[in-house]
C-alpha cells in the first residue's frame, strides 16, 4: 500500500507551514502511520537580496506561501489526520476531494528527483536521441547533473554549435 503514496497539496494559514508540516509528521508517529503519511515538504528557493544596510545577503524563502506537500496514501483515517492538523485548512482539490500532484510536477518543483544514469563523459561522441537535433551526433562538452544538462557541440550547416540538452536526450554512441 505504501508504493502508492502520491504527493497532496495542503492548505496552511499563512506563516503556519513549519508547523503544520511538522504536526503532520508527529501526529502519524503517534498514531504509527508513517507508513502512509511518507514525507511533508515546504518548496523553498534562494535569493539573494539586498539588505536595508545595502548589503546583499542569502536568504531562503518559501515557493509557495500557505501551502505544504504531503506525501501520503489517501485513507479516510490520513485525510482526518491532515485536517485536524492546528493551521491547516485542507487539502486542494475539487468539491473538498484531495487531488494528487502528477509526477511531472513533483520534478519541476525539485520535490523529488529522476535518478538518470549517465553512459557518458565530457569528451565522448553522443547521438542525440530527442527533441528537434534528434539524429545529430556532437561532443560533449560539459555535463550538470544538478541542472540535469549537457552541453553537447554539434555540426549544423558547416558550423561547430554548442546546444543545451538534458541528460535524458543524449545516448552514448557505441563504437562497433
Amino acid at each position: 500500500m505504501a508504493e502508492n503514496a502520491k504527493w497532496y497539496v495542503v492548505h496552511t494559514y499563512s506563516g503556519y507551514e513549519n508547523a503544520v508540516a511538522a504536526a503532520i509528521m508527529k501526529s502519524a508517529e503517534n498514531r504509527r502511520m508513517t507508513e502512509l503519511v511518507q514525507a511533508v515538504n515546504i518548496p523553498l528557493e534562494t535569493v539573494t537580496e539586498r539588505a536595508d544596510n545595502g548589503e546583499m545577503k542569502t536568504v531562503e524563502r518559501k515557493v509557495f506561501p500557505g501551502y505544504v506537500l504531503v506525501k501520503m496514501v489517501l485513507t479516510d483515517e490520513t485525510w482526518h489526520l491532515v485536517h485536524a492538523v492546528r493551521g491547516a485548512t485542507g487539502f486542494v482539490g475539487s468539491d473538498g476531494k484531495a487531488i494528487p500532484l502528477t509526477d511531472q510536477e513533483i520534478y519541476d518543483m525539485g520535490v523529488e528527483r529522476r535518478e538518470i544514469v549517465v553512459g557518458y563523459e565530457v569528451g565522448d561522441t553522443v547521438k542525440v536521441a530527442d527533441g528537434p537535433l534528434e539524429g545529430f551526433l556532437g561532443t560533449v562538452e560539459e555535463l550538470d547533473a544538478e541542472k540535469n544538462l549537457v552541453r553537447v557541440v554539434v555540426s549544423m550547416f558547416g558550423r561547430e554549435t554548442p546546444v543545451d540538452l538534458e541528460l535524458d536526450q543524449v545516448e552514448p554512441v557505441r563504437d562497433e
